[in-house]
């Protein structure tokens, strides 16, 4: 492995992130990126030039059905269902826990 990134590199950066590190920190982090870096360069090597540019590998379609208005049951209907209702609306518990 060719080394991609210095260990004077790594604590360059690490300073201006602000970031404490060990000794053993660093040199583990020196070995990661340059692993990252080494890849990186492998991916940019690739010959792509006929590949046609897309954001997804998959063709996607719109998955949401259409929005199409139908009827709904009636209030009475629905409010049969509900434990407890006033005037024409669902009756709740109160927010702050006060009794009724």
């Amino acid at each position: 492995m060719s080394e991609r990134i210095t260990r004077n590199e790594v604590i360059h950066v690490a300073r201006l992130a602000r970031l404490s590190l060990t000794d053993t920190e660093i040199d583990e982090f020196t070995g990661q990126l340059g692993d990252i870096l080494e890849h990186a360069a492998d991916v940019e090597a690739l010959d792509v030039g006929d590949i046609e540019p897309t954001s997804l590998p998959l063709p996607m379609t719109n998955v949401l059905r259409a929005d199409v208005r139908r009827a709904s049951l009636a209030r009475d209907e629905f409010l049969t269902q509900a434990p407890a209702s006033e005037a024409g609306q669902f009756r709740v518990p109160p927010i702050l826990g006060e009794e009724p």
